[in-house]
């Protein structure tokens, strides 16, 4: 089950407005109010006051939950598994704190302190743990209080992985598109290059595309793209096919008969446009076994399910990858060198659009 910001946002404005909240420590004597809601990924805006210290919520300044802490609290959601938003968030968001409290209020949200694996050297230790939020979506209490729930669950606090991009050079930049939605496409790119490398395929990047430059070496020349995707021979039969797949973002083939992925990125073009190429592409060539992938960012993800359901595009069946997957797959294959797996294994990583 995936969470999404949608769906957090809906829950806390199902809260009542009448209402004060508590934070999730008992220490804190700050309480809340919701001041608004925008529909349906946020922001959220609320007040903060400390009725202690003789604050009251009508002098307090209105302050706001943004739609993208919001989405990166959905993303590490996992249906059983605790969650501390100070790690999630890195410590960033000075609202934070208020989040969770309002999430903690609604009712698929419970906390508790799970134990905490120490290690120092070669020594390991069971601390007590540290406040958590647990997402049960099928166990749901009742609505406006925080629920408590004793835990057996140890957590080990892996270290993050970042994937880390070096230095590129977009040579054809488009001045009329954000550069820096521009470099942000290129690298998701650079992403499917290198999943593609460890997983044994054979990587088609858009012909408009191949001239970037990254690590002083251009996309086409790097290890496993192919030059021209007429001499694919998959296509070869197909006089149509190799012209429509000209401009697609990225095509991943495996031996000579198989074809895992066509991929569309869309970060500085409308998500139609590219289920549009692969529409074209697909109605050049014969039934074939392939999945048919958007990959957009992860607070697109309504929008790319809602144009992926469209008359037109239903048959294709699309898939979402949103971005914070494909750099997790990037950044799991560069970490470990994986062996032994199937095309499926990319199913773990995207979200089909299309419900049965």
């Amino acid at each position: 089950m995936k969470a999404t910001a949608q769906d957090l946002v809906r829950a806390i404005n199902h809260l009542p407005r009448n209402q004060t909240y508590h934070y999730v420590s008992d220490k804190t004597r700050t309480q809340l109010l919701i001041h608004g809601v925008d529909l349906p990924e946020g922001p959220i805006y609320i007040k903060r006051f400390d009725p202690s210290k003789g604050e009251t919520p009508d002098a307090a300044k209105v302050e706001t939950i943004s739609s993208k802490m919001i989405w990166r609290i959905a993303n590490a959601l996992i249906p059983g598994n605790p969650i501390n938003l100070d790690r999630v968030l890195g410590g960033s968001y000075n609202t934070r704190s208020a989040l969770e409290a309002l999430l903690a209020h609604t009712p698929q949200f419970y906390t508790c302190k799970p134990g905490r694996i120490e290690i120092v050297a070669s020594s390991k230790d069971v601390k007590p743990g540290h406040k958590h939020l647990v997402w049960q979506p099928n166990n749901p209490h009742e609505e406006g209080v925080i629920k408590k729930i004793d835990t057996e669950i140890i957590i080990s606090e892996v270290p993050s992985v970042e994937l880390v991009y070096d230095s590129l050079t977009l040579p054809d930049a488009n001045r009329e598109i954000n550069i820096e939605a521009q470099r942000r496409h290129a690298q998701m790119q650079i992403a499917l290059i290198m999943i593609g490398q460890q997983l044994g395929f054979r990587i088609w990047i858009a012909q408009n595309d191949k001239g970037i430059i990254y690590k002083q070496k251009r996309l086409g020349e790097m290890a496993g793209v192919i030059p021209s995707i007429r001499d694919e021979r998959l296509l070869t039969a197909y006089g149509d096919a190799a012209e429509a797949a000209a401009y697609i973002d990225c095509i991943w083939f495996r031996n000579t008969r198989f074809m895992p992925a066509v991929i569309e990125i869309e970060h500085t073009t409308g998500i139609t446009s590219g289920l549009n190429r692969m529409l074209t592409f697909k109605n050049a060539l014969p039934p074939i076994q392939t999945r048919w992938v958007v990959v957009a960012p992860d607070e697109d993800r309504a929008k790319v399910v809602e144009e992926a359901n469209l008359p037109q595009f239903r048959d294709m069946r699309p898939q979402y990858f949103p971005y914070s997957a494909v750099e997790e797959l990037c950044s799991l294959c560069q970490r470990r060198n994986l062996k032994g797996v199937n095309d499926e294994f990319l199913d773990c990583f995207m979200e089909d659009c299309i419900s049965n």
